[in-house]
């Protein structure tokens, strides 16, 4: 069933011959602990407990793209604390590689209490005053590890504070200039910034730079100051730039648009159960990511980039069926088998 995700072939003969590895994925920003209710449906407050789950979308994507059988790096900074060292053994169990990982002997860990409403989706309190991750350097930076990557891909949080925001503008650079395809998910988290004002000037200040942009409807609302989502003019006139290679909007269940110098369309979603929306749209960029590292042609041919979309829309899919983020995150043989289901 190799039809459903274009890395096919290349991906299928390192895998056999065991000797190449898959090229290398870089991703860089925050790793936390996410607490989540043990029940759905509830505020805060109204939380009989609540289960720890590590989190940070970065973290996510760098897991997501090594269970489908890729290879990942994560770079970022955790409290050299017990849920330091808990989340940097979680990437190492998942064969993500660490060496990028800092720990900050004077600051904790990132905590985040998600609540799951009643409709699965989530309301978040944040723990960072400030966190770990925050606090990474430009002197602390990896820059080896990201030479060696073929795609660089990095969100918004680590644009909110210094330093961390001078370590990822420079991480930014030396992607560029090693010829890294630059993948941007913006993953709004408007409680962190310090205004409205301030994310939407954040977001969009590296926004030209990015090859591949995955971003939300409600995202694309709030960039554009209240604009339709799903005008494709307003997408292409807003948001769409000259270097991009890739636009996709995520449509939650119903699928994702995607948008290219050559061509757009819509590929539709996968029907579930949704327990916890946790993480989908990470595991969404992970499926994507996993393939264009292997296959750049998906920039040009529309068919396998439709096939690529769907093998990402499975992997969404079947991480909303599971609580938490990390743990539901499926590996390639789950994404087939339910493929053919």
């Amino acid at each position: 069933m190799a039809q459903f995700t274009s890395s096919g072939k290349s991906d299928d003969l390192t895998k056999e011959n065991g000797k190449e590895k898959s090229p290398l994925v870089v991703c860089f920003g925050e790793m936390l602990i996410d607490f989540v209710p043990t029940v759905g449906g509830v505020s805060l407050c109204e939380a009989p407990a609540f289960k720890k789950a590590p989190g940070g979308a970065p973290a996510n994507v760098a897991v997501g793209i090594s269970r489908l059988g890729g290879s990942s790096a994560f770079i970022g900074k955790v409290g050299a604390d017990e849920f330091g060292y808990m989340l940097a053994d979680i990437l190492k169990q998942n064969n993500v590689e660490t060496s990028g990982v800092k720990f900050d002997p004077n600051a904790r860990t990132a905590l985040a209490f998600v609540t799951l409403r009643a409709d699965g989706e989530r309301e978040f309190l944040f723990f960072r005053n400030p966190s770990a991750d925050m606090l990474l350097q430009e002197s602390e930076l990896d820059k080896n590890l990201i030479k060696k990557a073929k795609i660089f891909h990095y969100g918004s949080i680590s644009l909110i504070d210094e330093p961390c925001k001078t370590a990822h503008l420079a991480a930014l650079r030396i992607a560029k200039e090693s010829g890294c395809i630059l993948s941007y998910d913006p993953n709004l988290r408007l409680a962190l910034w310090p205004s409205a004002e301030a994310a939407r000037e954040g977001i969009r200040s590296i926004w030209d730079q990015a090859d591949v942009i995955k971003i939300s409807e409600e995202e694309i609302t709030f960039l554009t100051g209240g604009d339709d989502p799903y005008d494709d003019d307003v997408v292409l006139k807003k948001l769409f730039h000259p270097n991009l290679k890739l636009l996709i909007v995520t449509e939650g269940s119903e699928g994702c648009r995607y948008y290219t110098k050559e061509f757009r369309g819509r590929v539709a979603g996968v029907k579930v159960n949704s327990v916890d929306t946790t993480g989908a749209g990470d595991a969404f960029v992970s499926g994507i990511i996993y393939s264009l590292a292997s296959d750049q042609s998906l920039f040009q041919n529309e068919e396998r980039l439709r096939k690529a979309l769907y093998f990402a829309n499975v992997c969404g899919a079947i991480t909303v069926t599971e609580r938490g983020a990390i743990p539901a995150l499926p590996t390639k043989e789950a994404v087939l088998q339910f493929s053919q289901n």
